[in-house]
């Protein structure tokens, strides 16, 4: 164990990792503890190489808007906090939308949305985005089925526009389990810095599983297309799924100084890759 000795004679943070690397057999605590470490050294390597891609897009003027979907307490919140933990925020946003107002409610649908997309050099993050209307609002009761079905049809079209303006969208689904989601409710409930997060949509989640199962397989399938693909982050493990959605991301450009700071870059294909069609299970 550590003791008062120990502590006094380690002169480095090397010399402690070494000593736990060690003990770590005789000490199980050691290896969460050299995990959490080692998850937190990569992730301020791909921080950093997020700061020099948004340098780079702000330079270039390009325009990006990264959409992060998923299940109720799948991860989104988490991951977009740690991509833009150390981000300029004069060149970057995060949207997440309260419900439309009545003035909304008559307008088109993608209007509210429009004015929240990237203006040139900035990178804007969606917590929940116009899919909403494909999955959550059909299985809830929030749209009728013509308003469903006319979102389906115009949505790959808008977004299609939207590349050929040169905004690039990069589209995430955050895939877990049902048990795991129901463990990450629990755990809402009993934190009282976190129990705001539950509502009724996250109580129906469980019991609604496989109607939102249905619609989201209806989404995945129709609005993949190659100039916008949907990109599945397998989320049962938090972590994980942020380091791989954030290598993901800095794939898909080529930025000054790609490399300088983070070893590895690319996605690990069995955590995040796009979707396919013939894909048996997603939430497993």
């Amino acid at each position: 164990m550590i003791d008062q000795e120990l502590l006094e004679n380690v002169k480095s943070r090397k010399q402690l990792i070494y000593y736990l690397e060690e003990h770590k057999e005789q000490v199980p605590k050691f290896e969460s503890i050299l995990t959490t470490f080692a998850y937190e050294q990569e992730l301020r390597s791909l921080q950093a190489e997020l700061v020099d891609l948004q340098n780079w897009i702000q330079k270039n003027e390009m325009k990006v808007a990264i959409l992060f979907e998923g299940r109720d307490a799948s991860g989104k919140g988490g991951t977009i906090k740690r991509f833009v933990e150390h981000l300029n925020p004069r060149a970057m946003r995060v949207v997440a939308l309260n419900k439309p107002t009545e003035i909304e409610k008559k307008q088109w649908y993608f209007n509210r949305y429009i004015k929240e997309l990237p203006n040139a050099g900035e990178i804007v993050f969606f917590d929940r985005s116009w899919y909403n209307r494909a999955v959550v609002e059909p299985v809830m009761g929030f749209c009728t089925q013509p308003q469903y079905e006319q979102f389906m049809l115009q949505v790959s079209e808008f977004e299609h526009m939207l590349y050929e303006s040169g905004t690039k969208i990069i589209k995430f689904w955050f895939s877990v389990s049902k048990e795991d989601q129901q463990l990450r409710f629990d755990k809402r409930i009993m934190n009282p810095l976190k129990k705001w997060k539950f509502s009724p949509v996250d109580a129906k989640g469980q019991e609604l599983w496989d109607t939102f199962s249905h619609y989201i397989n209806q989404m995945l399938s129709r609005t993949h297309h190659s100039f916008n693909p949907w990109i599945i982050v397998q989320a049962n493990n938090k972590k994980k799924a942020r380091l791989e959605a954030i290598k993901y991301v800095l794939s898909q450009f080529e930025y000054e100084g790609k490399g300088n700071n983070a070893k590895i870059i690319t996605p690990d294909p069995n955590i995040a890759q796009r979707y396919f069609r013939l894909l048996v299970q997603l939430d497993r």
